[in-house]
């Protein structure tokens, strides 16, 4: 695969030489052409980190997070080590294939973007060529391990999640409208369902109470992180909505769907979940919704809505009521 051949131009650097001779009238020495970026032994390392890079690490963990409990509740004991094992790395290297490919698709407006403009594409790390084969062949090969090793119902939503992600959320919905959050939250999702397949073959209504959580929580995590890069989204064209609504209407709708998040939050634990998730629940999904609250009154009063910190409240958030629901699928 290439992956340093597409130089910038500045890697072209003039020798001290050059310099020297500009400043005594002489004619300049004949420049120093850098060919190469990184020493040989140091670019293998690099190279893996690029490659490592387009998969976003920490989206694969967050989405991660879900698949376990998913997979705990589904049984109300630990399932197969290996049944686990093989779920999680299949559910990896799809979540990698999805953001590898959401790379390569958005390699004209990452460049645009301050959050993304040093990605391997827009940083000429990785070719686009290189990229392309390395999210398809990263699908193709959760697709087939899952089919392999658990059964088609798994393997099939593995493959919706990541025909999803990439045609229906990254080339359309999220160029075209504001609800491409709202809508792209199928995909992120999805984790559940797959984990919760993996085990049983089936899906029932704890999964899709599950979904439902994960799905509706989405909405005010990302917007969160939107409002901070508003200026980037909207430098590239992305009809985010705090780029093209008020941070008023933004706070607002976030205090919807944490209020909505909490109530699927209480659906699943009137699914016959224990006290132990149920007060888990209403603790901390208080807190998520105090929290969209307090940007929503300081949006209305015109003060600094600190998005940042409902941000990493809601990922603090899916962490608790995830670990909550693992304890309470093994003790109940």
């Amino acid at each position: 695969m290439s992956t340093l051949a597409d130089r910038a131009p500045a890697d072209r650097a003039p020798g001290v030489g050059e310099a020297a001779g500009h400043a005594k009238g002489e004619a300049p020495l004949r420049p120093t052409v850098i060919r190469e970026v990184v020493t040989p032994r140091t670019r293998p390392k690099v190279v893996f980190r690029a490659y490592l890079a387009l998969t976003k690490p920490r989206i694969v963990e967050l989405l991660l997070v879900t698949t376990v409990p998913a997979m705990l509740l589904a049984r109300h004991r630990v399932p197969s080590l290996w049944l686990m094992l093989v779920t999680l790395v299949g559910g990896a290297l799809a979540a990698g294939a999805a953001n590898a490919l959401n790379c390569y698709i958005d390699r004209d407006i990452d460049p645009l973007m301050r959050r993304t403009s040093k990605r391997p594409l827009p940083a000429h790390t990785i070719a686009p060529r290189s990229a392309l084969v390395f999210g398809l062949t990263l699908a193709v090969v959760s697709v087939a391990l899952m089919a392999a090793f658990t059964n088609l119902l798994a393997a099939g939503l593995t493959a919706i999640a990541i025909a999803y992600y990439d045609l229906v959320y990254t080339m359309w919905l999220k160029r075209t409208t504001p609800a491409n959050t709202f809508w792209g939250g199928v995909c992120g999702a999805m984790p559940v369902l797959i984990g919760w397949a993996a085990v049983t073959g089936s899906l029932a209504w704890p999964a899709w109470a599950m979904f439902a959580v994960v799905f509706l929580w989405q909405p005010p995590h990302f917007w969160a992180l939107a409002i901070t890069c508003k200026d980037d989204y909207a430098r590239a064209g992305i009809p985010m909505l705090p780029v093209v609504a008020t941070l008023r209407r933004v706070g607002f709708e976030m205090v919807i769907y944490t209020w909505l998040t909490l109530a699927a939050s209480l659906a699943l634990w009137a699914l016959g979940m224990s006290l132990v998730y149920g007060v888990t629940a209403v603790v901390v999904g208080a807190l998520f919704v105090l929290e969209a609250h307090r940007v929503y009154a300081r949006a209305r009063r015109g003060q600094p809505v600190k998005p940042m910190r409902m941000f990493h409240w809601s990922t603090t958030y899916l962490t608790i009521l995830s670990i909550a629901i693992s304890v309470d699928a093994l003790i109940h």
